[in-house]
């Protein structure tokens, strides 16, 4: 009787444990002050104010998350953090479907109209990444506020909507597609509407599905604009209204609720967590994906 043949053992690599564990812990390094934010929520405002953040959990998650979800606040004592999670998935949706929009639309203008000057064109919009927002946030907030959309959604969406980011990575990808396909859709009657909704857009899923991620992210975390830009706490957003509450009652006589802040910031990292989470199939695909 013949011996079975033996699968060769493959060779124990310590390098591979090395790199995953430093992974690990890289990991475990960032998800601490996650932790320290959800054991703190669950604490008494007095306990936290007498010996700070706490390591372990208490019995005070659901009141201070019920709290910071239902309980009015801040200067006015009428915004609450359900009003402000709809305002930051508002400047989220709004912030990522524009940029995908006008981004879609400059790379197909620079890639498939007879632009003299597309290229050129290109670089200028490709420059502004060079210029991050808090150098051209004054000249911004004086156009918004001469045209009277300080505290309006549009004010908070529609000054940042131009994405340099997006138009690069839509022109490299329409770039990519053959041209027998633009020259069969010509052929087949389809004018510029047609062929970027009807073909380009549909090839053009996991590319808008990554540039959404991303943007959405840009869009929910944003701090500094519309701290500038609204002044009525019915449109502050939860990362702009955490502070706010929190200052408003430092600044009065009761104890800042550091346990209900902490209880808004553990939702404000739910949404963008979720979408990246659930979408990062899409998210890879978008940015790797050559074949079309």
């Amino acid at each position: 009787m013949a011996d079975p043949v033996s699968t060769p053992r493959r060779p124990f690599r310590w390098s591979a444990i090395l790199d995953h564990g430093v992974l690990i812990a890289g990991a475990l390094f960032m998800l601490i002050p996650v932790y320290l934010a959800l054991t703190t929520a669950s604490h008494d405002k007095l306990l936290i104010q007498r010996e700070g953040l706490q390591w372990g959990f208490g019995d005070q998650a659901g009141a201070n998350f019920s709290a910071a979800l239902f309980q009015s606040g801040g200067f006015t004592g009428e915004i609450t953090g359900a009003t402000m999670l709809m305002n930051s998935f508002i400047l989220g949706i709004g912030f990522a479907i524009g940029k995908i929009v006008l981004s879609m639309m400059a790379a197909y203008a620079i890639v498939y109209f007879r632009l003299r000057f597309a290229t050129l064109a290109f670089w200028v919009i490709f420059t502004t990444l060079l210029l991050p927002l808090e150098v051209r946030i004054v000249p911004s907030y004086e156009v918004i506020q001469g045209l009277g959309l300080a505290n309006s959604y549009t004010g908070l969406i529609v000054p940042l909507l131009a994405s340099a980011t997006g138009t690069f990575f839509f022109r490299q990808f329409f770039l990519s597609i053959p041209e027998e396909l633009v020259d069969a859709a010509r052929i087949d009657g389809a004018g510029p509407v047609k062929f970027f909704i009807d073909i380009l857009v549909p090839l053009s899923r996991t590319m808008i599905a990554a540039i959404f991620i991303i943007m959405y992210v840009y869009g929910w975390n944003q701090y500094l604009w519309p701290t500038l830009i609204t002044t009525e706490e019915g449109l502050f957003t939860l990362v702009r209204g955490i502070r706010q509450i929190v200052q408003a009652m430092a600044e009065g006589s009761e104890i800042p609720d550091y346990g209900r802040a902490m209880a808004l910031a553990i939702v404000a990292m739910i949404p963008p967590v979720v979408i990246v989470i659930t979408c990062q199939s899409w998210f890879v695909k978008g940015l790797t994906e050559s074949d079309k």
